[in-house]
């Protein structure tokens, strides 16, 4: 736990978010893989508070879902206040204040769920600070070269922290201060409580200001003050879809430097996409073109791209994934995997393994050294390892009502155009001829055909396509002295001209 380590941190969430136009709630909008919320109780979660609160109001069983899933995914508790009609920031933190013990002492932490950027570090210097210096109120601050919409810090002559004025109530005088408040603050516990019980709705927009907590404060004789921040997109708040948008990119550019500082190797940053939750370990290369989404887990000496999206995957060890989509799927060490092709859930790829170009599997474990290397559908299916799958095969899996599964053994060699009709078995060593549909089960060793008579009807081209390039080409084939037919200009069935297309139409 860290040293100064908050009593209690109370992420505020109850806003509409109406400038999103959209029917998710604001702080449910992600960015890196995780949403608006998650980056920040996360964030709030690392100080090791005591005491987690978030409170909510707008789409408040939706939120309080999706806080479930945030709380199991770090390991710890969050309880939900509700806010009641009463606006304000400051009556939502006056709500929060219920979840809490009514003699709680320390710092109280209080931030917002739509601050993505903002990091533990952050939040523990504030703590520090606060602690340290003996205050009653610290708040966090930043100087910004725009500071439209943001309540202004007033200093006195001294520099010390006068008050903060809202923009709607501020001045010309005041509007026109750059350092503007993070709404981001460190409390004493029984200062901010005693202190929301004075805090009155008479103002521009009747609203309950957290902010007004720092003039009863001063006014107390209590020390307050102001910590500036240098990195202000850690203050700053995603109001519609190009700020969400803008802090996406920024926290991307943060991601991806973070992992080339650990020896990750990241051909092209600006086109490199890697969330929050990917674990890339030293020395894999990452080409142009990538996005490395959920949970992905990359091993040392890996080569990912150019133009791959894996999601919530797991690569081994020196393995090649080329210009592939994979979701949820495992790929073993020292295996190739692409170009084009498609790794649905349950893939599980062996060790030193192929899955090849224009491929897709799904819920399919290949085994150690097996290879598919093209124009094929795996699906429902075991394949032992060191076995070949020829081109363009398919594992039937679907009946039309049940889908059900086939096994290939090891050191199995199948042809081109191999139809597994599940559920079908194939034993160790089998071998399949070209274009045969496995319908029952095939012994060890055995070679199994589908064996049907080829017919050969000759001069059917030129009795039943005459005039056509292919039979100009088949007589010349058979009489080479009677002239090039892609060449020959003598009569209106010439190769290519406009009759010779209308006569094959013709006789289609």
């Amino acid at each position: 736990m860290p040293q100064h380590s908050p009593a209690a941190v109370i992420v505020l969430a109850a806003g509409a978010g109406t400038r999103m136009k959209s029917a998710t709630p604001k702080v449910m909008h992600p960015i890196a893989g995780r949403s608006l919320l998650h980056h920040a109780i996360s964030a709030a979660a690392g100080t090791g508070p005591e005491h987690l609160v978030v409170v909510l109001r707008y789409a408040r069983e939706q939120l309080a879902a999706h806080l479930e899933t945030i709380s199991g995914s770090i390991d710890r508790s969050v309880l939900v206040a509700d806010q009641d009609d009463v606006p304000g920031t400051g009556r939502a933190a006056e709500c929060a204040l219920t979840q809490l013990p009514e003699d709680i002492g320390g710092t109280v932490v209080v931030t917002y769920g739509d601050v993505p950027l903002l990091t533990t570090s952050t939040l523990q210097t504030l703590v520090e600070h606060h602690e340290t210096q003996g205050n009653a109120v610290t708040v966090l601050s930043a100087n910004v070269a725009n500071p439209t919409g943001y309540g202004r810090i007033v200093r006195t002559a001294e520099g010390d922290l006068e008050r903060i004025v809202e923009e709607k109530d501020a001045d010309d005088a005041v509007k026109s201060l750059t350092e503007i408040n993070s709404g981001i603050y460190a409390f004493d516990a029984a200062v901010l409580r005693g202190a929301l019980a004075r805090v009155s709705t008479d103002n521009a927009q009747g609203e309950k200001y957290l902010t007004d907590v720092i003039g009863i404060a001063r006014t107390d004789g209590a020390r307050v003050s102001a910590l500036t921040t240098s990195d202000v997109w850690q203050v700053e708040g995603a109001n519609d879809r190009v700020q969400l948008a803008q802090l996406g990119r920024e926290l991307n550019r943060r991601i991806v430097e973070a992992h080339m500082r650990a020896g990750v190797t990241v051909i092209d940053p600006e086109t490199t996409w890697i969330d929050s939750d990917v674990t890339i370990a030293p020395d894999v290369t990452v080409l142009p073109g990538v996005q490395l989404h959920g949970a992905c887990d990359i091993a040392s000496g890996a080569v990912i791209g150019p133009d791959s999206t894996l999601s919530d995957m797991e690569v081994g060890e020196g393995a090649t994934v080329t210009r592939t989509h994979g979701s949820l799927s495992v790929i073993g060490a020292g295996a190739t995997v692409g170009p084009f092709a498609y790794l649905r859930p349950g893939t599980e790829l062996g060790a030193q393994a192929k899955i090849g170009t224009f491929v897709e599997t799904k819920n399919a474990q290949i085994g150690d050294g097996t290879k598919v290397p093209h124009l094929t559908y795996v699906g429902d299916a075991t394949i032992g390892e060191h076995s070949n799958i020829g081109a363009s095969s398919v594992f039937v899996n679907y009946d039309g009502v049940e889908k059900h599964r086939t096994t290939v053994g090891s050191h199995v060699k199948t042809g081109s155009d191999t139809m597994f009709i599940a559920p079908v078995t194939v034993g160790d060593g089998a071998y399949s001829g070209a274009g045969s549909v496995i319908r029952e089960d095939v012994p060890a060793g055995a070679l199994t055909i589908t064996e049907g008579r080829q017919r050969i009807i000759e001069g059917w081209v030129a009795a039943k396509r005459p005039g056509t390039p292919a039979a100009r080409a088949a007589q010349l084939a058979a009489d080479p002295a009677a002239g090039d037919p892609a060449t020959d200009s003598a009569g209106p069935n010439r190769p290519g001209s406009t009759d010779d297309a209308n006569s094959a139409e013709k006789e289609s």
